[in-house]
């Protein structure tokens, strides 16, 4: 395994608390090279927190740390300066390891930038959710490219490993095992990317029951008439995870924060 270039685990740790109608920061913590910029108010009382890293991407032997509190009634909304660049490696990888607590009647949305991975690279991701009850809400977007394929790298990783799972009242209601290994599997072939570039997944908490069909109907028209290859599926309690197909990063980030602010607006109704 390569040696962390930062001689020691790189951590984020945020505790977003509400107080007078708004959300604010209450504990922050980081290391190198890690850290955030002053947090933007929106006008319902939440805010956004951009990270930033004072690095080139994520690097052979990287070790990070992400940890967020979400207390009741706060509103947060996590996001990235740039892409996750994942660098060619020699040997080893890197890992990441997130957890997230959100207590009830409060919100988080975990949306970073799309990711790369470089020609070479290898990375293990770990991230466990959990949701106090139904009232906490949670939405997260990860988009995956192919690898730098205006280089020539497509597809040209060694392995992609992403374990996410998430709990509500301590019962796990998603799990998704990501193992993508271009060397195993066909990338490109049918189950896989079918062709595309990018892909983007989605989970999104469940809406109130009786938005339900409406969000349902929404993200299926949504997708018809901006002709994204993708669909939705409704797991056993309500909650939604959405994919998407795409050749583009931007177009795909477009139409998840679409996505997102339907969402929002029907929580807030």
């Amino acid at each position: 395994m390569g040696e962390n270039p930062f001689g020691k685990t790189s951590k984020l740790s945020l505790t977003a608390i509400k107080k007078e109608e708004k959300t604010i920061l209450g504990d922050v913590s980081f290391t190198a090279p890690y850290k955030i910029m002053q947090p933007f108010q929106k006008k319902d009382g939440a805010i956004e927190v951009m990270l930033l890293a004072a690095s080139a991407g994520i690097m052979e032997g990287d070790r990070q740390e992400f940890d967020f509190w979400i207390r009741q009634g706060a509103d947060l909304k996590f996001i990235s300066q740039s892409y996750d660049k994942i660098h060619q490696m020699k040997k080893g990888c890197a890992k990441r390891q997130t957890k997230v607590v959100v207590e009830k009647e409060a919100s988080f949305c975990f949306y970073p930038q799309p990711i790369i991975p470089f020609k070479d690279s290898a990375f293990e991701g770990v991230m466990k959710v959990y949701l106090e009850d139904e009232t906490a809400a949670f939405c997260m977007s990860e988009i995956f490219s192919c690898g730098r394929y205006a280089s020539g790298e497509k597809f040209q990783y060694r392995y992609y490993h992403n374990l996410i799972e998430i709990y509500r009242k301590n019962k796990l209601i998603y799990r998704d095992n990501v193992r993508y290994k271009p060397s195993s599997f066909d990338m490109q072939g049918m189950g896989m990317y079918e062709g595309y570039t990018h892909l983007s997944s989605m989970f999104i908490s469940r809406p109130k029951e009786e938005k339900e069909e409406s969000f349902n109907q929404h993200v299926c028209q949504f997708l018809k008439e901006k002709k994204l290859e993708g669909d939705i599926t409704r797991l056993v309690h309500g909650d939604y995870v959405i994919r998407i197909f795409g050749r583009r990063a931007q177009e795909l980030e477009k139409a998840n924060q679409k996505i997102l602010e339907y969402q929002k607006m029907l929580r807030h109704q």
